[in-house]
């Protein structure tokens, strides 16, 4: 059996995951969030998207705006009712972040309805041969952009003051607020670059796969698997992890038994990676 085409394939999707599970870390280490609400911040935002090109706007605006819309909610969140639970316990935090997902599915629900629907990019027509098997331009993107945000992030992190107040905030946030750290400019900028990932996850999925408001919001299970497997603190380990639940989820499509069940594999692997690394997650978690 040739899984090459799989693998080959596999990597569009992972690289949506990478950039999910990149997004869902840098907010946690900046905030001690674990964000469920991440799929559906850009869910609907591709929804804006795909109504903007329906009514025939260009699609650099409907890209824009997807990424701004997603980005105005996450922030709209981080600045006004995060704050509220900044000194709650750290599940407390996370499961708030259930209410605006919700919200959000309910109000797709209302306005787009659950018809699944797929955005159409001119990448998808467009592609090269990558060992005999076709890769879409669409799929390079999804790569190339997640390489690009994680070496951004990489660099922000580790050269500006804002990254500088960052780690400060995921090593100790009452040491840092004593030290001079503008903890809520801190935090609400995490919350912007949180949605900015999303917003381009949300459409990239929504082309590669389907765009429906829970089935994106429900992108956050294999995001949160990377998370784990990248300890929730190494970006270029969720990235990796991220690409790999891809591949795997992927790869499962030939084998006749299981192809049917292979969108379970996210959830499959997350479980195995709370239970493996179940004590690696608590560790991080308890020093939030």
């Amino acid at each position: 059996m040739n899984l090459l085409p799989f693998v080959i394939s596999g990597l569009g999707i992972g690289a949506v995951y990478a950039l999910s599970g990149v997004g869902l870390v840098v907010l946690f280490r900046a905030t001690g969030v674990l964000n469920f609400a991440f799929g559906a911040f850009g869910a609907i935002g591709a929804h804006c998207a795909w109504q903007l090109l329906e009514w025939k706007m260009p699609l650099a605006v409907a890209i824009l705006a997807a990424v701004a819309v997603s980005t105005a909610i996450s922030f709209l969140y981080g600045r006004v009712f995060a704050p509220m639970l900044s000194h709650r316990d750290i599940v407390v935090r996370a499961v708030g972040t259930l209410a605006p997902a919700l919200i959000l599915i309910a109000i797709m629900g209302v306005i787009w309805g659950e018809l699944p629907r797929r955005l159409q990019f001119p990448t998808d027509q467009m592609f090269v041969s990558l060992f005999a098997v076709r890769l879409t331009c669409t799929r390079i993107i999804a790569i190339i952009l997640a390489v690009v945000m994680v070496v951004a992030i990489t660099l922000l992190l580790t050269r500006t003051r804002l990254g500088l107040d960052m780690r400060a905030l995921a090593n100790d946030r009452d040491l840092s607020a004593v030290l001079g750290v503008r903890i809520l400019y801190t935090e609400t900028a995490a919350w912007i670059m949180t949605g900015i990932f999303s917003g381009f996850a949300g459409l990239l999925l929504a082309d590669l796969v389907r765009l429906q408001g829970t089935f994106l919001t429900l992108l956050v299970i294999p995001a949160i698997a990377a998370a784990i497997l990248g300890q929730l603190q190494s970006l270029w380990q969720t990235a990796v992890a991220g690409i790999l639940i891809g591949i795997a989820e992927a790869v499962l499509t030939p084998i006749a038994w299981i192809s049917p069940y292979r969108a379970a594999a996210p959830f499959i692997i997350a479980l195995l990676a709370v239970t493996i690394l179940g004590g690696t997650a608590r560790a991080a978690l308890k020093d939030r």
